[in-house]
């Protein structure tokens, strides 16, 4: 049987988060979460975050709390890649986690389209395994929250093109004539968590969110490492504020 074959709706899973998980009284409803580190110490530079739980993943993953105009959050740096993101995904919404905010780079697939705007996936390629799992066979996962978050974009002035993106599981393998499918069938950038994370989210009736900027570059003659790695301070704080201002308003 083919992975793209897996999704089960019509017998129990052996094993529920809420077999492992306990709810966590208090457990802000919002979460924000990041993939860098970088944007971890930023927070704790930022603000005074309290520890209030942790997840054992291979090492010890603390979730925190912090107040933000007025706003109880809670913010964790997750694992990359779609088993990973969904892994713990499942645990903070198993803890009482319902908005769940993500945000992180991406490569781009259109400069003209990317640059100088972050994207918001209305649509994520699956090309990865996670989804399957969570959701009937299809090309792309539709992203539900994708015009709310838009329209709090917009409200923010922030520019930002709204658009499909290509999910993979291998970006060792993001291949010239792959991604000149993927483009030709209108997306604008690929990254390795989207179509997971969404299918999760949908599957257990909560609202996930997600925003990407562009770190590297795949159109062109060649890759172009551009920011990827060593994004400027001033950069990531007005992308942390983005993301902030937009966990208030969901």
């Amino acid at each position: 049987m083919s992975i793209v074959n897996t999704f089960d709706d019509k017998s129990d899973a052996i094993i529920n988060p809420q077999s492992l998980i306990e709810k966590v009284e208090g457990f802000p409803e919002t979460v924000v979460v990041v993939f860098s580190r970088k944007f971890m110490d930023l927070m704790s530079r930022l603000f005074p975050l309290e520890e209030i739980i942790f997840f054992v993943a291979g090492s010890v993953i603390p979730i925190y709390r912090f107040g933000y105009k007025g706003k109880s959050l809670a913010f964790y740096q997750t694992l990359i890649g779609g088993p990973g993101s969904v892994g713990l995904l499942e645990e903070v919404i198993a803890k009482g986690g319902k908005n769940i905010l993500f945000f992180g780079s991406c490569g781009a697939l259109d400069k003209s389209l990317t640059e100088g705007k972050l994207i918001v996936p209305c649509a994520a390629y699956r090309d990865e395994g996670t989804s399957y799992h969570y959701a009937p066979v299809s090309d792309y996962i539709e992203v539900e929250s994708s015009d709310k978050l838009a329209t709090i974009l917009g409200e923010l002035n922030v520019p930002y093109h709204k658009a499909k993106i290509w999910t993979t599981d291998s970006f060792y393998r993001e291949t010239v004539n792959n991604m000149e499918a993927r483009k030709k069938d209108g997306c604008v950038a690929v990254d390795m968590e989207c179509a997971s994370i969404m299918a999760c989210g949908q599957f257990r009736n909560v609202n996930v969110y997600e925003f990407l900027y562009a770190a590297d570059c795949l159109d062109g003659a060649g890759w172009d490492a551009r920011i990827l790695g060593n994004m400027p301070d001033d950069m990531r704080e007005r992308i942390l504020r983005v993301a902030l201002e937009t966990a208030v308003r969901i």
